[in-house]
C-alpha cells in the first residue's frame, strides 16, 4: 500500500522534512540562482584563478585547491587553509559553485592551498557529527603530511602553517575544531601546526534574541525562521540555542580561559542578523586573553561574498569581497 508522505517542517527554498524522516533538499527558490547550488567538477588543469582543483576521497572527502607553482617565490611553500562550509549544518555541499568561486579565487590570491571538507548534514546527522567530520579532516591533514615527499600534489605545502576557515555555521566548526585540537599536544599534531583561525560570519546565537536579530532588516540569505529551524534540526535533541555548539561564549560552554587556541580573525558583517552575537563572541575571547582581530564588512549582510551574482552586479559588494580577501591574505601572511 502506497501512502503519501507529509511535510512536517520546511525551510522555504532549501529543505523539506517528511514524516518518515526523509529530507528533500531540491532547490525551489528563484531558478536564476540555481547555478550557484550546482556542483563544480574538479579541474586538473589551471582555471581562471591559475588554480587546479582536485577531489580527494577519504574519511572525510576533501576538495583540494592548489595554486600553480608560479605563485610561489623561490624557497617558499604554500600555507594551508582547512575550510568548513556553511548552510546551518543542514544544507549545501563543499563542491557547490558558491564555495568554488570564492575559495578558488582566495587560493590564488593569498596564495594558499585550500582543503574543503565534505560535511555530514542534519537532521539525518545531528551535531556533533559535523564537528567529528571537521576534526577528522585535520587528522587527515596530518596523514597527508607524512606522505608529502612521495606525492607531488602535496610537495609544495607548508604543514606548519595550517589555518581553519569557515562560513556561517562553518565558523562555529572553526571554534570547535580549534578547541579540540588544543586538547592534544604539539607532538601529536607534528608536523601539522595550527597557525590561525578565521570564522566568517559564524552562526553564534542565543536562546534569547539579540538586538541585531530583533532590529535588523532580514535578508533572504538568512532569516530568523531559518536560524531557528536550522538550529532546531542540527543541535542535539532537546538542546536550546544556548548549547555550546551555537553559543560558545555562554555559561554552558567550556571556559574560554581554559582553551588553547591559535590567533583568530573573526569576520563580521555589519548588516547580519548574528552581528551582535559575533561581537559578543569576540569580546568573550578577548576577555579570556585570546588573540582576536575583528574585520567588519560595513553595510554587508550574511555571507555576501558567496553570492557571485551580487558580487558581479554590485560594485560595493565587489569591493567588500576584495577587502575580505585582502584581510585574509594579510592575516595569513602575518602568522
Amino acid at each position: 500500500m502506497i501512502t503519501d508522505k507529509m511535510v512536517i517542517d520546511e525551510v522555504p527554498g532549501w529543505l523539506r522534512l517528511f514524516d518518515d524522516g526523509s529530507v528533500d533538499r531540491t532547490w525551489t527558490g528563484p531558478p536564476q540562482a540555481l547555478f550557484q547550488m550546482s556542483s563544480i567538477p574538479p579541474s586538473p588543469t589551471p582555471n581562471s584563478d591559475n588554480v587546479t582543483v582536485h577531489d580527494l576521497p577519504g574519511d572525510p572527502n576533501l576538495r583540494f585547491y592548489l595554486p600553480a607553482s608560479d605563485h610561489l617565490s623561490p624557497g617558499t611553500l604554500f600555507p594551508i587553509l582547512l575550510h568548513f562550509h556553511g548552510g546551518g549544518f543542514c544544507i549545501t555541499h563543499n563542491t557547490w559553485y558558491i564555495y568554488h568561486q570564492f575559495y578558488s579565487r582566495l587560493a590564488g590570491a593569498i596564495p594558499a592551498a585550500i582543503f574543503s571538507v565534505e560535511l555530514s548534514l542534519a537532521p539525518e546527522h545531528r551535531l556533533p557529527a559535523q564537528i567529528h567530520d571537521s576534526f577528522s579532516a585535520l587528522v587527515r591533514l596530518r596523514s597527508i603530511s607524512e606522505n608529502q615527499n612521495s606525492d607531488p600534489l602535496f610537495s609544495s605545502l607548508d604543514f606548519s602553517r595550517v589555518f581553519l576557515i569557515g562560513d556561517s555555521s562553518g565558523g562555529n566548526l572553526v571554534h570547535e575544531v580549534a578547541a579540540l585540537a588544543g586538547n592534544e599536544t604539539d607532538e601529536f599534531w607534528s608536523p601539522v601546526k595550527l597557525a590561525g583561525a578565521i570564522p566568517i560570519h559564524p552562526g553564534f546565537v542565543r536562546a534569547t534574541r539579540s538586538k541585531s536579530e530583533l532590529e535588523m532588516e532580514q535578508n533572504p540569505v538568512i532569516t530568523l525562521d531559518m536560524l531557528d529551524k536550522f538550529m532546531a534540526l542540527a543541535l542535539p535533541e532537546g538542546a536550546t540555542k544556548d548549547h555550546p555548539y551555537s553559543c560558545p561564549m555562554g555559561t554552558a560552554a567550556p571556559a574560554m580561559e581554559e582553551l588553547r587556541l591559535p590567533p583568530f580573525m573573526v569576520c563580521v558583517a555589519d548588516k547580519d542578523l548574528v552581528r551582535d552575537t559575533n561581537y559578543e563572541y569576540c569580546e568573550a575571547m578577548k576577555k579570556a586573553g585570546k588573540k582576536v582581530e575583528v574585520l567588519v564588512s560595513e553595510g554587508m549582510s550574511h555571507s555576501f561574498y558567496l553570492n557571485k551574482m551580487a558580487v558581479d552586479s554590485d560594485p560595493v559588494i565587489a569591493q567588500r569581497t576584495k577587502e575580505l580577501i585582502d584581510a585574509i591574505k594579510d592575516f595569513v601572511s602575518r602568522h
